[in-house]
């Protein structure tokens, strides 16, 4: 067996600039179909080519079903969408085995596969299922495998899952509970589109003919582009600070008191690993070979936010997380 030996520095620049003139095209195809989010695209290609999945909060058309559907398209991916309802049951989602006849007459069960055998499932509205349902998504978006009577079963590669949450409708929702939070990598809001973005998605969207992104790249790309996210190097002040702000988003660990008295729970390891990835992967959609401190700054809030919950009190006194964190940035150094 011969063992390839890793690419040096040269070759590894040369990937990198190769993977980020690819991520950049990706970004434009995605941009002439969603137009005035693009840090909302940014925020979500960031999260595929980290690994890892994302809740898209947003009111009702915003094109969060739209962002799914393109991004699936642009990156080769074999995309499906679940809609989350009260009655949808965990073999909706996973599949389930069935009893099959064959010409002999002999009877044996047979696994049919669920939508979540897919590359990118887009679970819209995932706070509509039941908490049953909702944990059925908690091992194939942390373990990439599925265990259906007492079998395993793989899960295509790679495998991201998009949720979406409608933040105005709470009546008949269940909130995602806290583990399955922290199996997201980010949680990206949508905002409303400025005046110049809303005016030509009008006419984008309502002529004769739509714009429409075409594929740039492969599952295969993108499995590659993770690699080489992970092959990135960061440097210690970016670790250093990394640690210290998630330890410092804790009320065990901080030295904030602020965040001592108005935070119940903070963030835990997976939020620093999600950080770390993150920066990489940010960089490299921007062609830069290492993260970088604006990078770190620039996603604490959407990597932290839902790992962390205020106390009643601070609730009560209409204190944000987002202002929270930004008080936290200070603490890089």
């Amino acid at each position: 067996m011969t063992i390839s030996s890793p690419p040096d520095a040269t070759q590894a620049a040369a990937m990198a600039d190769a993977t980020s003139a690819r991520l950049h095209a990706a970004r434009a195809e995605v941009g002439k179909v969603i137009l005035g989010q693009n840090r909302v695209i940014d925020l979500a290609l960031t999260s595929i080519l980290a690994g890892g999945h994302a809740l898209l909060v947003g009111a009702p058309g915003l094109g969060k079903t739209l962002l799914v559907t393109t991004l699936g398209r642009v990156l080769g991916l074999d995309a499906r969408r679940v809609q989350f309802t009260p009655d949808l049951m965990p073999s909706d989602i996973l599949g389930s085995e069935i009893l099959d006849e064959d010409a002999q007459g002999r009877r044996s069960f047979r696994f049919v596969a669920g939508p979540v055998f897919c590359q990118l499932l887009m679970a819209d509205e995932i706070n509509r299922a039941s908490p049953r349902t909702q944990s059925a998504l908690l091992q194939a978006m942390q373990e990439h495998h599925v265990a259906i009577a007492g079998t395993d079963h793989a899960l295509p590669r790679p495998f991201h899952v998009l949720a979406t949450q409608n933040p105005i409708e709470q009546e008949g929702t269940y909130p995602l509970p806290e583990a399955q939070l922290d199996r997201f990598m980010m949680q990206i809001l949508l905002d409303f589109p400025d005046s110049a973005s809303e005016r030509a998605m009008l006419l984008a969207t309502t002529g004769a003919t739509q714009a429409t992104a075409d594929p740039v790249m492969s599952a295969d790309d993108v499995i590659a582009a993770q690699q080489v996210v992970r092959a990135l190097p960061t440097g210690e002040k970016v670790v250093d600070a990394i640690v210290r702000l998630v330890r410092e988003a804790r009320p065990e660990t901080t030295t904030d008191p602020t965040i001592r008295e108005t935070v119940a729970w903070g963030p835990g390891p997976r939020a620093a690993q999600a950080l770390m990835l993150a920066t990489r992967a940010r960089a490299l959609l921007d062609g830069r070979l290492s993260p970088t401190l604006d990078d770190v700054a620039a996603l604490a809030r959407p990597v932290l936010a839902h790992r962390m919950a205020l106390t009643f009190t601070a609730r009560a006194e209409n204190l944000k997380l987002e202002q929270l964190i930004d008080g936290l940035l200070g603490h890089l150094g």
